[in-house]
């Protein structure tokens, strides 16, 4: 598999193969392993909240309401002392 990179990221990623003694490839390699297992945990915690809403054990709050809610503690944030 080939990847092209943008003039700068390639930079990046020779300045940081130097400093660490790494070669790119490995650089590159140990990146999107942990950038996948990333995605993956994500999906998967998506896809219990979902199996969660969709069964009920959850209930959605409307939009409107976090939007309140939120502004409630911004609002609170800022008369607190030493804000």
């Amino acid at each position: 598999m080939e990847v092209q990179f943008t003039p700068e990221t390639e930079k990046k990623l020779n300045a940081l193969a130097m400093q660490s003694g790494r070669r790119t490839d490995d650089l590159v390699e140990d990146a999107m392993a942990g950038y996948l297992d990333e995605v993956a945990q994500v999906r998967a915690m998506l896809d219990r909240r979902y199996e969660d809403l969709k069964s009920g054990r959850v209930k959605p709050i409307p939009g409107e309401e976090v939007f309140a809610r939120l502004r409630a503690k911004s609002e609170a944030r800022k008369t607190e002392p030493g804000s």
